[in-house]
């Protein structure tokens, strides 16, 4: 089966932040068609939309999967479900945990439940600034490299490093 690269956004903003994390990074190095390439650090960040709630923890991770876009999607939704997040939620609010499919190869995907690349990734640094711990990635539309994106995106926030590293490891959670 053919192996494609994925970076899939990470964050939490309820409760245990780190441990949601760390959960949600276990459980996905668990599933067979899943392989973890990196995490990046961890970075404390503004919520956005609904601003009167707790900071988030935000990251990336970087997988190399056999599963398809729409699957490996799916995947993550039921981790996110398993971790305590409803099926339906308002946008912007706070989450236990939110696993969102950003980059897929160089594909470009648009449909009613999947936009590859993420529409709001060159405007977030909450995402720019983990990817380039994973990588520097080139935007499939924006014909940019993440770094290039970061440099010129019009967000104002200072995402801030936490000390904890996520662990990597295969097996069962």
């Amino acid at each position: 089966m053919e192996q494609h690269t994925a970076y899939i956004g990470i964050g939490s903003n309820i409760g245990d932040r780190f441990n949601h994390l760390q959960e949600a990074l276990h459980r996905l190095s668990a599933l067979e068609e899943i392989t973890v390439s990196a995490a990046s650090r961890i970075y404390e960040t503004e919520p956005v939309g609904e601003e009167e709630q707790n900071r988030f923890y935000n990251g990336v991770i970087l997988v190399s999967t056999t599963l398809e876009p729409e699957e490996l999607r799916l995947r993550c939704k039921t981790i996110e479900q398993e971790l305590g997040r409803p099926e339906i939620y308002r946008r912007w609010s706070p989450r236990v945990i939110d696993l969102d499919l950003l980059l897929y190869d160089d594909s470009t995907i648009s449909t009613e439940t999947l936009s590859i690349p993420h529409p709001e990734l060159h405007r977030r640094k909450f995402v720019l600034v983990p990817l380039l711990d994973t990588g520097n990635p080139m935007h499939p539309v924006m014909k940019k490299k993440a770094s290039e994106l970061l440099a010129s995106c019009p967000d104002p926030s200072v995402p801030i490093r936490i000390q904890n590293q996520l662990n990597i490891k295969k097996g069962r959670p």
